[in-house]
Order: structure tokens, then sequence, then C-alpha cells
């Protein structure tokens, strides 16, 4: 049973440095080996594809040199690449060193495979602890923070998950007696991938679940800072966990966690951010049932079906090439997913047939009469991660609060920022530098495009979550993409009556829509803000889109004070501009033009914009040079219309 233990923890730990890795070189697809919306998107999925159709070799390696070796020095690659990470300097060379790392996870993965035939305690550990300490750190990862604590906690990781590797190689006496491999186990293997797709995008994806709590937090189709965001993610671990170590029901249950995960998927095919909650809850136990049902299903006959040194190689080989198989489903199902918003071709259907594979998979695996004990007891192990996982509420920073209290001002600070999910040039997540650039220009009201909150592309930040901690400014999200991307309005004054209104696409393969909120300034003064970002068809201005939003814009504020601001893809002078010129709109920036902020490292084109009503008077309008997003931000100040006294 020692070595079973040791086994497990092994795989958990490796599947722990796998995500970590995963999480920094998925972004480096669109960040740094090509740039999402101009790189085409056949070649950005190419690059990533090929990576897991070179895994598919590793199995045949695997029999040529033999499954110790080869798994010893892939661990020991991607221990040090995911070291290497938390120091790596951005870049291409980022980018080699996440490849690197996942390069060898996958072959690892592989190697474990042919020398266990009951993976899923190990996967189902690594999968749940991964989201509990994802969860804590708030989603930002130790491999972007960079300090001494996010060193030294990398360190361990790492020296457990190779002391267990090296155990795993060379067993010690205390260790032993190994139980004998059986010929099972390649259905289980078979949905590592899959099941790694839906926990990163679903079912144990932090930023997720607080995104549906701020979307329950708001209603009307739109989110707001909620108290305790991360509240569900503890339930999620326990119920995945649970089903995942429990076993299967039996007879006539065994249809529900099948059925429980195709519902969580189909939730979240929706697109409703009132239903990401129930989504991930829902996927989340029924992931964990799949799991179960497949968990060592097909080892009837143990060790005595093994009766000859071939018999054990095929079925070392057949779990071999069922793990790299799954993976080349998360890749296929991760890229056919996330270049649907380049490409423009619906992908509602791709969590559902991802999770439908995984029950087909789990209701075919044949039932034992008497399964094999556990390597963890079930219940203490879950009762261990869910406390883990419930310190990410209790630890987490309280909500920004606004206030009026010291009466109207004179003037507002405006910054509207393109924030690129929260990547710098150099592809690596720079939290900091965004709320830098930001605070130094002392905003009332901050305007965000590409706001994303939790896609697994992206590497799973709620980046809205925690600029708005750092800032200290509570948030309103509107859905563009999907409900966790989008554009926000962060404000130091309380906001009210939050509208939505989804522009048309016309041709434009990724969402838009225009967020209002009214800015309430103490003692009756309102002022209406507008954040959008306009997503022009190919080959032609958002003239369309431009019209919509300033229509929208005029008749939302009523009268009242107009700020309209965000990434609109347009340039003075362009025919879509000419649309806000036409609703009787200013350009606050006119006086600083030409005011160039896209790229940010060679800034050529004027696309950032601040434009308001009349009556505002604009001064001081600059776009800060820094390289924390492709553009940069523009800020402006704004007089406020002279009171009138009250009679």
């Amino acid at each position: 049973m020692r070595y079973r233990q040791l086994t497990t923890g092994s795989l958990a730990l490796g599947v722990i440095l796998l995500i970590d890795v995963l999480r920094v070189w998925l972004p480096g697809i669109i960040t740094i080996f090509g740039q999402a919306a101009s790189t085409p998107a056949e070649l950005m999925g190419a690059f990533a594809l090929g990576w897991f159709v070179l895994a598919l070799a590793a199995p045949a390696l695997v029999r040529r040199v033999g499954a110790r070796p080869v798994t010893v020095a892939a661990a020991v690659v991607l221990a040090a690449a995911r070291l290497a990470l938390t120091a790596a300097p951005g870049g291409r060379t980022q980018l080699w060193l996440a490849t690197a790392g996942l390069l060898a996870g996958l072959v690892w993965l592989v190697g474990v495979a042919t020398d266990t035939d009951r993976p899923v305690p190990g996967l189902a550990l690594g999968l749940a602890a991964n989201a509990a300490v994802h969860a804590v750190l708030d989603t930002y990862d130790l491999v972007w923070r960079g300090d001494r604590v996010a060193w030294l906690l990398s360190a361990v990781a790492v020296a457990l998950f190779l002391l267990g590797v090296a155990l795993w190689a060379r067993p010690a006496p205390w260790a032993l007696p190994a139980l004998p491999v059986g010929p099972g186990g390649a259905r289980a293997w078979l949905l590592a991938g899959p099941a790694l797709l839906l926990a990163g995008m679903v079912a144990l994806a932090p930023a997720v679940a607080g995104t549906g709590t701020s979307y329950l937090v708001a209603g009307g189709g739109v989110a707001s800072s909620p108290l305790f965001g991360l509240a569900p993610v503890p339930v999620a671990v326990a119920g995945f966990l649970l089903a995942a170590l429990t076993g299967p029901l039996r007879r006539w249950g065994r249809p529900l966690g099948p059925v429980t995960l195709l519902a969580g998927a189909l939730l979240f095919a929706l697109d409703r951010g009132d239903l990401l909650l129930p989504a991930v809850l829902l996927t989340a136990v029924g992931l964990g049932a799949c799991l179960a049902l497949a968990d060592n299903t097909d080892n009837a006959g143990g060790a005595d079906s093994a009766d000859s040194a071939d018999t054990a190689a095929r079925a070392a080989g057949r779990r071999g090439y069922a793990v790299a198989a799954g993976m080349l489903v998360f890749a296929l199902g991760a890229v056919g997913y996330y270049s649907a918003y380049d490409l423009g071709y619906p992908n509602a259907a791709v969590p559902v047939v991802v999770a439908a594979l995984v029950a087909a998979v789990a209701l075919a695996a044949r039932p034992v009469g008497r399964p094999a004990p556990a390597p963890l007891p079930p219940l203490r192990t879950t009762a261990a991660i869910t406390a883990l996982a419930l310190l990410a509420p209790l630890l987490a920073d309280g909500v920004p609060v606004a206030g009026n209290r010291d009466g109207p001002p004179e003037r507002l600070t405006v910054v509207a920022y393109n924030i690129r999910m929260g990547f710098g040039l150099d592809g690596r997540f720079d939290l900091a530098g965004l709320a830098a650039i930001i605070d130094r220009q002392r905003p009332d009201v901050v305007l965000l495009s590409e706001v994303d909150r939790g896609w697994l592309l992206n590497g799973g930040h709620d980046t809205l979550d925690l600029l708005s901690d750092r800032l200290g400014m509570p948030y309103v999200f509107a859905p563009a993409a999907d409900p966790v991307w989008g554009d926000a309005v962060l404000s130091r004054w309380p906001v009210s009556d939050p509208r939505t209104l989804p522009l048309p696409v016309v041709g434009a393969p990724t969402g838009a829509q225009a967020l209002a909120v009214t800015l309430d300034l103490g003692d009756g003064v309102r002022t209406a803000v507008v954040s959008t970002h306009l997503q022009p068809p190919p080959g032609r201005g958002p003239v369309v889109q431009a019209r919509a939003v300033a229509d929208f814009a005029t008749g939302y504020a009523a009268g009242r004070p107009l700020v309209v601001a965000g990434d609109l893809n347009t340039e003075p002078g362009d025919e879509a501009f000419g649309q806000f010129v036409a609703a009787g709109l200013v350009d606050a920036l006119a006086a600083a033009r030409p005011l160039v902020t896209s790229p940010a490292d060679d800034p050529r084109e004027q696309i950032d914009h601040v434009l308001v009503s009349p009556g505002l008077t604009p001064g001081g309008a600059v776009a800060p040079r820094g390289t924390a997003s492709d553009h940069l931000p523009v800020a402006v100040t704004l007089t406020l219309p002279p009171r009138r006294p009250r009679a």
C-alpha cells in the first residue's frame, strides 16, 4: 500500500507542475509565438497541436529505452522547466522553456502510464490540489510572482516531486511490496486529457467560479465585485474529489455521473453568466464520478491476467498510447474552442462534445465485483484538500468600497486601457505593471478592454478581480465574447443602473458590447460612463458598431454629462469615428493629437479614445508609455459643468 500511495502522490505532484507549465505555455501561443487577431489562428493552432502529436511517439520511445529511465529523465526536465519559468525573462526564452516543460510532461505521463494501471486517485488529487492552490493564490500563480515566497514554494513542490520519482524508480525497502500492475487502466488514462480540459475550463476553475458569483451579485447580465467570490471553490473541490475517490455507484446509479457532467457542460455552453456557478458545480461532481467509473474497472483478473512479459508489454503500450491520445484531445479541444474567437465559427459544442466523450468512456468501462482498495483514504484526502481550498475565501481581500461623502468633485480623471488579458509585450502576466501605470494617473474611473476572467487559454486568471484589489476600486463587468471575456468599469465613486448592449457582429469574429453605468458623485450629481471595445469586420471599419454605441450612449445619458471610452479600433477622421462626432460627442484627446497608442513598443495608431459630451472640459490628455499591454492607456482630466444653485 505504501508503494501505491507513493506513486499516487508522485503522479499528483507531477500533474500540478504540468498544469503550472500549461498556464504559462498556453498564453505564450497568442502573446509570444503569435498575436491574437493578427497572426493566423491556423498557424498558432498548428504550433500548439504539433507538440501533442509529437508526444504520440513517446510510447515507442518508452518501449525501446525502458519506462524508468525515460520517465525519470522527463520528470527532471519538467521539474527544471517549471522552476526556471519563475525567473524567465519572458519572450522566446519563456516560450521555449514552457514548451520543453510541456513536452517533458507529456513524455513523463506516458512513462508513468506504462507502470500504473490505476491513475485516477493521482490524477484527481493533482487536479483538485492545483485548483485549491490556484484559489488560495487568488488565481495569481507562483510562476508570475517571482518573489522569495514563490521561489520557496516552487522549490518545495519540485523537490517533493523529484523525491517521489526517485523512490518510484528505485523503491526504498519501506515502500515495498509493490502491487503487480494489471493489464487494464487504458480507459482511465485516456480520460486524463479530457478531464484536464474540462477541469481547467469550468469544473475546477476558481476564476470562473468567482466570476459566476459576481454575476449573481449584480444581475441583469452584468457582474460586480462580490464579497466572497471564491466561496464556491471548496464546494466544487469537495464534490469532485469525493466522487472520484469513493468509487462508482452501482447498477442504476452508474449513469448519474455522466448525466451530471453533461448537464454541467450544457449549462456552460449556454454562455450565460448567471449559469456559470451551477455549471461549475455540476461539471465538477460529474467529472469526478466519471473518473471513478473508469478507475480500475477494466482490470478484471488483476495480476493473473498478466501471465507473460509480452502481455504486460502490450498492456503498458495501450496505457501509454491512451494517455498520449487523451492529451491530444485536450489540445484539440482547447485549440478548437479558443480559435473560434479569431475564426468566427460556433464553439459552444466543444465542451459538450468533450464531456460526452468522457461520459461514453466511463459508461463503457466494465465494472468489477470487488474494486481494488483505494491508495488514499477518500474522506480524509477530500477533507484535507477542501480545507486548503477554504483558505481562499478566508484570505481573500475585502471588496473595495466606493464613496461620495465628500460631495461632487470639480474634476474627474478618466483612464481607458486595453489590457490584453493582463499580459505584457514580453508575454509575462504583468499585473504589477498594469496596476502601476493606471495608479500613476490617480484615476477616478477606469475603463478596461480585453478583460479576461478565467479563460484556460490565458492561464485561468481573474485579471479584473486582481486589478480591482490592487487599485482599491470596485468594478462592473459586462460580457462580450462570452461570460468571462469583455469590458469593465472601475470607479472610486458609487455606480448604479448598469446596462449592457450586445453590438452587431457584422462579420467580426469576436463579440463586442457597450457597458453603461452611472457615477453617483454626490448631492444628486450624476455622470454617465460607457465602456466599449469595437471589433471591426475584416478589411473595414467598425462603422455599424460605432453608430450603435453612439445611439445607446446618448440615449442612456439622457442629457447628463457623458463619457464614452475604450479601444475603438478607428482613427480620428475615419467614418466610424465620425459616428460619435455626429452624435454630438467631442474628442477629449484632441488637444494632444497625435496621441498614438498601438502597438505599445512602437505606437503608430490612434485607436484608443475618450469622447465626451460638450459640457465636460478636457485637459491634460496623455498616453503614458509602458509595456504591460500591447496598447498604451489614455488618460484625461475632465472638468465637470458648474453646478446650478438650488432654488
